[in-house]
């Protein structure tokens, strides 16, 4: 059966689901809980300096994106970091530590960009157990205006400087919370690397406004008549996420800095996707807030069966494993060819792939009168279009055509490729064998 244990920059935990800084680890009482359930660690949730309290909307802090089911696609959050105050944290900080001693604690912080406000803070921290801070230069909002989060993400000789100061003056591991609001992701990743940096988190949530009131004119979520962009996350933003994981995790001056994959995180899938582009572990906010957090249950299931399947015996085995064939679009194998092919069976001629090539791709679907859908090899291009339009399941595939046939759209025979092609799925003998 499959190990699910995970190694992180030295902190341990059961599996590789941790629980990221949000509202859900917010306080020792949800901690708990998700321990219980089985999480196997949490960040929790930002804490800043004495003093002052930060002080929060007392109103709807969410803005939202659903998809035509209602399933919630996405959340913009105006919430600042923690309002409760920072002795109090620590205290439930270490109460959890102790209790848990399996279990990742990870405290994330934010202070202002001072030499001496680091120094006051981690040893604080250190007095707690916990296994390791992670600095959060990512929030969007609130902090950002202040001076710190995203304001000192978006700047990497900030970075630099203050993962410096926090690797001087802490024994625990360091974890640098990366912003997305920024062009390249490489850039703040290696600044990160050059402070010393034991890894980098991301992605943190992405400056954005999710919708406006059509009656009130106001951005929402919407506080007495007026709004504000906030942070984003959830399902809509994993793409955007994989892709700057992606980009560190292939850069080969970082090929060895620990990743921990954030960002629309919801299923054993997009956590095993976000390991094979080089995360050592992910961590989830939305799918708890969304499903509550039981749902780690499910991805701890579905990643030990997928594992198994794999012939995998330890996570370190799934990382990176998509790293190497993740290339630039010059570096594509132009000789490979592909088409369409509809299965008729499974075909409910509902049409939107014939409307979808027909008015926006490359007239490739014909149509018969009593609606039966083919596909003309002369006219297709394998765009995928039609095959990501339709509604039913393997309905409609893309077979790669053989190497030494003639392509019917430009008359070239098909060259071979860099697969095998004696081994490719779609090789008859290849099927006769399996």
């Amino acid at each position: 059966m499959a190990d699910l244990t995970t190694d992180f920059v030295g902190i341990k935990s059961p599996n590789p689901f941790w629980l990221a800084s949000a509202p859900p680890t917010d306080k020792e009482y949800n901690v708990r809980r998700a321990f219980e359930a089985g999480w196997g660690g949490v960040v929790w949730k930002t804490l800043g300096e004495a003093g002052p309290p930060v002080v929060n909307v007392n109103g709807p802090r969410y803005g939202a994106i659903w998809g035509a089911d209602r399933r919630l696609l996405g959340l913009n959050n105006i919430e600042l970091i923690t309002d409760r105050p920072l002795e109090v944290n620590l205290r439930e900080i270490k109460s959890v530590k102790r209790d848990y001693p399996d279990r990742a604690v990870v405290v994330s912080l934010m202070v202002p960009c001072e030499e001496e406000a680091w120094k006051a803070i981690l040893p604080l921290v250190e007095e707690t157990g916990a296994d390791g801070v992670e600095l959060n230069f990512g929030c969007p909002h609130g902090m950002s205006e202040r001076g710190m989060g995203s304001a000192v993400g978006q700047v990497p000789e900030y970075i630099e400087m203050v993962t410096r100061w926090v690797k001087q003056n802490t024994r625990m591991p360091c974890i640098v919370k990366l912003t997305p609001n920024i062009t390249d992701i490489r850039k703040p990743a290696a600044a990160a690397h050059a402070g010393g940096a034991d890894a980098v988190s991301l992605i943190n949530t992405i400056n954005s406004i999710t919708s406006v009131n059509l009656d009130s004119f106001a951005p929402e979520p919407t506080i007495d008549g007026k709004g504000a962009h906030g942070g984003y996350c959830g399902p809509a933003v994993k793409p955007i996420a994989l892709n700057m994981v992606a980009e560190i995790a292939r850069t080969p001056e970082m090929a060895n800095l620990p990743i921990s994959g954030i960002g629309g995180v919801t299923t054993w899938r997009d956590a095993a996707e976000f390991m094979a582009l080089g995360a050592g572990n992910v961590q989830v906010c939305t799918a708890a807030m969304t499903y509550g957090f039981k749902i780690v249950q499910e991805m701890i299931s579905g990643l030990s069966q997928y594992m198994d399947e794999k012939g995998m015996t330890s996570t370190s085995e799934l990382v990176r494993r998509a790293v190497p064939n993740l290339s630039d679009w010059q570096n594509l194998n132009l000789n490979y060819i592909a088409k369409a092919k509809i299965d008729e069976d499974l075909c409910i001629k509902c049409g939107r792939c014939y409307a979808a090539c027909e008015d926006t791709s490359h007239q490739a679907i014909a149509m018969s009168d009593d609606r039966v859908f083919s596909v003309k090899d002369e006219e297709c291009v394998a765009c995928n279009l039609c095959v990501n339009v339709c509604p039913v399941e393997n309905c409609i595939t893309m077979e790669a055509m053989a190497p030494g046939s003639t392509d019917p759209r430009t008359g070239k025979t098909v060259q071979a490729t860099p697969a095998d092609w004696t081994t490719h799925p779609n090789n008859p003998a290849t099927r006769a064998a399996e």
